[in-house]
């Protein structure tokens, strides 16, 4: 599935390294046409942050293995 065909739903996730963010919503980037996430930290002043969308649900490599990036925890 590519990342225009994945669904972002909106909600709770842990990123692969422990701080919990809620999912806002997709936006596209006015100059590249990218597909972003737009998310926000629920812990120390809940900073808005954007990231590519492919990189929302790619895995990364751990000392403990090979783990998803964000990992939905509510719905």
């Amino acid at each position: 599935m590519s990342v225009e065909e994945k669904v972002f739903e909106a909600g709770v996730y842990r990123h692969y390294k422990g701080g919990e963010y809620e999912l806002l919503f997709t936006a596209r980037h006015s100059e590249t046409g990218e597909l972003m996430v737009v998310y926000r930290a629920l812990y120390e002043g809940g900073e808005t942050w954007v990231r590519p969308a492919r990189m929302w649900n790619e895995t990364v490599q751990t000392a403990q293995g090979e783990v998803t990036r964000f990992t939905r925890v509510n719905g």
